[in-house]
């Protein structure tokens, strides 16, 4: 996975799902495209007409509690960002991003000590994040979350694994490997 790289934007603890993609939404915008145009209206109105590809959320900690709604994690990628890094996350907001191929990094010094605005560059296969004169090491992800993050994101992964290993659903609905379809 390529290096990301982008401006931090910084925003304080326990950012809620609720002001990630507000919840007068979550029934009526299934597209990404549009889920991301909500991105954080609630807390930085301006914030989806700034974003650049790449740019990094800094959070304290809790990032992402509140409701488990997958869009928060959804309408962040689709908005462009490249990663969280943050103190701590919800569990379940965790889970949502990594299973939208959005990497969330759980760096207390690094979301510290970035500051708004400054330039951020992440080597997630190395476990660096670089921002200004300062370097901050994490354990990279596994093998099995890169692959993930890699495909961007769960279905595409578990879609790719198929294809690769050439699992088909026969019809009583089990896998079975290296099953041709076409029999």
């Amino acid at each position: 996975m390529e290096r990301i790289r982008g401006k931090a934007w910084k925003y304080g603890d326990d950012v809620n799902t609720d002001v990630i993609f507000p919840g007068k939404y979550t029934y009526t915008i299934s597209d990404p495209q549009e889920m991301a145009q909500h991105a954080l209206e609630d807390l930085d109105p301006g914030f989806v007409h700034k974003v650049a590809p790449g740019d990094v959320i800094v959070a304290g900690k809790n990032f992402g509690c509140g409701s488990s709604r997958e869009q928060a994690a959804t309408c962040l990628k689709y908005a462009g960002v490249g990663a969280i890094i943050a103190t701590s996350f919800s569990r379940i907001f965790y889970r949502n991003a990594i299973n939208q191929g959005l990497p969330a990094l759980a760096v207390p010094e690094a979301a510290e000590m970035i500051q708004a605005g400054q330039t951020v560059t992440i080597d997630l296969a190395e476990g660096q994040i670089m921002a200004g004169e300062s370097s901050f090491s994490f354990p990279p992800p596994s093998a099995f979350v890169m692959g993930i993050m890699e495909d961007g994101g769960l279905i595409p992964h578990v879609k790719r694994e198929l294809a690769t290993h050439k699992l088909v659903r026969p019809v009583d609905g089990g896998l079975k490997r290296g099953e041709d379809e076409t029999r």
